[in-house]
């Protein structure tokens, strides 16, 4: 079962413009493999996009991340919040129907509390030069883990909503 299955492409569409228009963070959902099932794309920071657009920024930050976090979720039937190796908040909540784990649901891009940007650690994977980095760091907003908290819930519930009648 895949998540089209559940509920049509523009309904997933329309679900990660509300979480992006409630939260501002970088939202997509994923199939069970954690490929993003729609090309809609919100940044939510100036960083992110330069990590990306690095071949290794994105195997080795992003796509790791995502995976791993993705994994725990699934493994856990459960929320997951942490930090990708950049230092920011990356948050899964899995999609299940049954037993059956069948995608994810992903934020992130904020500060998680008082964490701060690996400028070095972004600077060895991606060569994107330090200063750089520090300055599209400038403004990327924080969460607090309680606030985090709270949107996975909204966003369970919507989820369950959405995929419902399964």
């Amino acid at each position: 079962m895949e998540l089209t299955d559940l509920a049509p492409l523009e309904k997933w569409i329309s679900f990660e413009e509300e979480v992006v228009k409630r939260s501002g963070m970088d939202v997509n959902a994923f199939n069970r493999e954690g490929i993003r099932i729609s090309e809609f794309k919100h940044w939510a920071n100036k960083l992110c996009p330069a990590i990306k657009a690095t071949d290794k920024g994105q195997a080795f930050i992003c796509a790791v991340a995502h995976m791993n976090i993705a994994a725990m979720a699934a493994q856990e039937e459960d929320v997951v919040i942490e930090e990708c190796d950049a230092g920011l908040l990356k948050m899964v909540i899995p999609i299940f129907i049954k037993d059956e784990f069948v995608g994810s649901f992903a934020c992130c891009g904020f500060l998680l509390d008082d964490g701060e940007v690996d400028s070095f650690m972004v600077n060895k994977t991606t060569e994107i030069d330090e200063e750089e980095i520090d300055t599209l760091s400038q403004g990327i907003q924080s969460i607090t883990m309680e606030k985090a908290q709270e949107l996975a819930a909204f966003i369970k519930k919507e989820i369950d909503k959405l995929v419902g009648k399964y």
